[in-house]
């Protein structure tokens, strides 16, 4: 790749979440930026989506276990209408969303899958992740560094509703409420009622009502309770202290309001409706995908423009969360790296960038950055194995830099004591002081890779190869998320 100057890459994005499945294919072009003089750096220069898939129901083998052998059936039914075989596929991603991100579905995609591209990365999201993943998607993030104004994306898809707050282009919060279009579904165009799931229930006991599967609802009975979820869905914009049906329904600690809010855009499966003309009259209106995301997209609309935000059309609704991942950029961490060369090659990385400003001033306070950070994107200690990136302490003399290694041990002394991998990437040309710190530091041996001179973004995923040039520099992989290039 790295021979000529351009090449084009073929990379395919699925998105399976609670309700709906769907792919897209990218074609995109890779170019060495540097001059003939300098290292290459290999970037995404132009992305062009060739096919966007229908939208599937997820298939489940029940209400939470998706069923691959289906999902294999829909990728290659969306080859074929493209014209493509998985041969001409050079790399992809599947994100398993809500309900279906369970550790068990992501074996089974992976199995499924082999074969249908060059390189599958599989993420399984929660709340939070996802909320980034959609933003970044909708357009959500750059319009904030555009304008230089606070953006929350709303994603609100069939079970959950994901805010991720960008400012400057950077994600600085996220939260998540159990407020889904699909929480009760219905006969397709229909009044009956087929399912009310538990958030749904408790909804329903607030408004004071006692329908059951199987009972016919009108209109009228039906609006008060979307109504009042859509409430729940805006609420979480303007405080931080809730109670009531907000506080029963939200899955995650609130948004912090840090920044004043008031740009707000909707995604996800019932955008269409927020930025609809009109809202439905009737109840087959409502019910048209067996569920009322129809309504509660209108009424959602309605809720935000009387609380006063503004409304802005994202580039991606229902498409959001589709990513489309491939071989990014191609870069070398300099010659001040501190690695480990058996703990390499590590694949698949995701990357954790806790410090959204400056490094705080003590070990203490770095600790608990970085321990709120990997709570919030829910980090699975047991399985998987992620790196912390930053800028670079907050100068360059030692005592910051001893204070920053202290302040990373403190931080991920539960994941470390998992035996995994301490992986820290810097922008800072201090990765072998850093790590040589980190080890003084440390009670313990432990494995350990400090890169620097790379500059990576929350939730990117990179691959980490074997050391070059009598081991003074090391290739790095970013994958990140095409839709945010």
């Amino acid at each position: 790749m790295l021979e000529s100057n351009n090449q084009r890459i073929t990379s395919v994005g699925i998105d399976i979440g609670t309700t709906t499945t769907q792919l897209v294919i990218s074609q995109l072009t890779i170019e060495n930026t540097a001059s003939g003089t300098l290292v290459p750096r290999v970037e995404i220069t132009d992305k062009e989506v060739i096919h966007r898939s229908q939208i599937y129901f997820t298939p489940l083998l029940d209400r939470d276990l998706i069923n691959a052998a289906a999902v294999s059936q829909i990728v290659e039914t969306e080859y074929q209408a493209a014209g493509l075989t998985p041969e001409m596929i050079d790399t992809g991603a599947v994100i398993i969303t809500g309900e279906t991100a369970k550790k068990e579905n992501a074996k089974a995609i992976i199995d499924a899958l082999a074969g249908f591209a060059g390189d599958f990365v599989v993420a399984t999201a929660g709340a939070n992740l996802e909320a980034i993943y959609a933003g970044k998607g909708s357009g959500a993030a750059q319009y904030s560094a555009q304008r230089h104004q606070v953006t929350v994306n709303i994603d609100v898809g069939g079970g959950t509703s994901n805010y991720a707050v960008f400012h400057e282009g950077k994600a600085v919060d996220s939260s998540c409420i159990n407020v889904g279009g699909h929480l009760i579904e219905f006969d397709r165009q229909g009044d009956r009622i087929t399912y009310i799931s538990e958030p749904a229930k408790i909804a329903l006991e607030s408004a004071g009502q006692r329908l059951q599967a199987g009972e016919r609802v009108t209109l009228p009975q039906l609006r008060p309770i979307v109504k009042a979820m859509a409430e729940c869905v805006v609420d979480v914009l303007k405080t931080s202290t809730h109670v009531g049906l907000t506080k029963e329904l939200l899955m995650t600690p609130p948004l912090q309001q840090a920044q004043s809010i008031r740009k707000v855009m909707i995604s996800g499966g019932v955008a269409d409706y927020v930025y609809a003309l009109n809202g439905p009259t009737t109840m087959a209106e409502v019910t048209a995908f067996g569920d009322f995301g129809p309504l509660l997209g209108w009424e959602l609309r309605v809720s935000l423009e009387k609380a006063g935000f503004v409304l802005e059309k994202p580039n991606e609704t229902v498409r959001a969360t589709v990513i489309g991942t491939g071989t990014q950029s191609v870069n070398l961490s300099g010659s001040t790296i501190h690695l480990q060369e058996n703990t390499l090659p590590l694949r698949n990385v995701m990357v954790i960038s806790p410090f959204i400003s400056a490094i705080p001033e003590t070990p203490q306070k770095i600790a608990e950055v970085v321990k709120t950070q990997m709570l919030r994107l829910q980090v699975d200690h047991s399985e998987g194995v992620v790196a912390i990136a930053m800028r670079g302490p907050r100068t360059m003399s030692f005592a910051d830099i001893s204070i920053l290694a202290q302040g990373l041990l403190l931080g991920l002394e539960d994941y470390l004591g998992t035996d995994k991998p301490l992986i820290i990437v810097i922008e800072a040309d201090c990765g072998k002081v850093l790590g040589q710190c980190i080890s003084a530091s440390a009670n313990r041996l432990l494995e350990m890779v400090c890169i620097d001179q790379l500059e990576v973004e929350n939730c990117d995923y990179i691959d980490i190869g074997k050391p070059l040039m009598g081991g003074r520099v090391v290739p790095v992989v970013l994958k990140t998320l095409v839709f945010n290039r």
